[in-house]
């Protein structure tokens, strides 16, 4: 059976920053620690209780440098009790064994891509997003080992043969966290309409809590149907800089947004301790 989300709760991730999107597209995008720190601030004001963080140097670019990571989390921490999720997916500039680093700064989540996708566009067009079963394995034993709850990245129902291959071998503790992303414009992703996230949330294994990640768009229905099915939700400037057509959207907003439809349907946001309890965290 799934972990389904209480039908008065809503758990709420905000992406903040994400590996493509730039200044240049979006002037308010947080790259800085600083910059991140605050905005973590205000989306937990707003209702969200988990912020994934991407880290970027000082030229705003994809960094696996441990020292950024931490400076994000010692400065998130201290504005707010979010809970902290770093990427290994960091960036298609960076290698395997740089998208691990970020591990050790001690984030309480981390993500973790469940299979391979080709690049269809942008600089990186033709090369691969490298996520092999052994890899996959290898990123585990480190999250594990620091005490660090994986996010399972699931972008196509072929994925969840890694998923109930790692459960299978007792790599990861339920509850499980997967986080069901479509609308990537990769070879392999699937597209964003309700009957494939219907379909995509009959492949789920027992005891798992469901997130949902859709790009641009297809992020206000998507994510608004994941509600309606007891899943959890993940909006945020990494998937979708507009808040409508031709207007550009904050962090902020995009909680915000979600916050109002959740409570027309009788829905509150879980608090980051209320999420902790909920998805298997030690308390702050």
């Amino acid at each position: 059976m799934l972990k389904t989300l209480p039908k008065d709760k809503i758990l709420i991730t905000v992406a903040m920053t994400g590996a493509l999107v730039t200044k240049e597209q979006h002037a308010d995008l947080p790259v800085t620690p600083d910059e991140i720190a605050e905005n973590a601030r205000l989306c937990v004001e707003e209702g969200a209780a988990i912020c994934h963080i991407h880290g970027k140097d000082k030229n705003g670019g994809n960094t696996s440098d441990v020292a950024v990571f931490k400076e994000i989390k010692e400065k998130v921490r201290a504005k707010s009790d979010a809970i902290i999720q770093f990427s290994t997916g960091g960036g298609p500039n960076l290698t395997q064994e740089q998208r691990i680093e970020c591990l050790d700064a001690l984030p309480e989540m981390a993500s973790l891509n469940m299979g391979s996708l080709m690049r269809l566009s942008g600089q990186y067009k033709g090369t691969a997003f490298c996520n092999l079963p052994e890899e996959i394995e290898t990123y585990l034993s480190k999250m594990k080992r620091l005490n660090i709850k994986p996010e399972m990245e699931v972008y196509n129902v072929a994925m969840f043969k890694e998923v109930n291959d790692i459960i299978k071998k007792g790599l990861v503790e339920p509850p499980y966290c997967i986080n069901l992303v479509l609308g990537m414009r990769y070879q392999g992703a699937l597209e964003a309409t309700p009957k494939i996230l219907t379909t995509m949330i009959d492949f789920l294994p027992d005891n798992s809590v469901f997130n949902c990640a859709a790009v641009g768009s297809d992020q206000l229905p998507i994510t608004t149907l994941n509600m309606l099915l007891g899943g959890a939700v993940r909006v945020g400037l990494e998937d979708n800089i507009y808040y409508n057509k031709g207007v550009k959207a904050t962090n902020m907003s995009l909680v915000a947004r979600t916050v109002r439809i959740a409570r027309e349907l009788g829905k509150e946001p879980m608090t980051p301790a209320e999420a902790r309890e909920f998805i298997g965290l030690k308390p702050l």
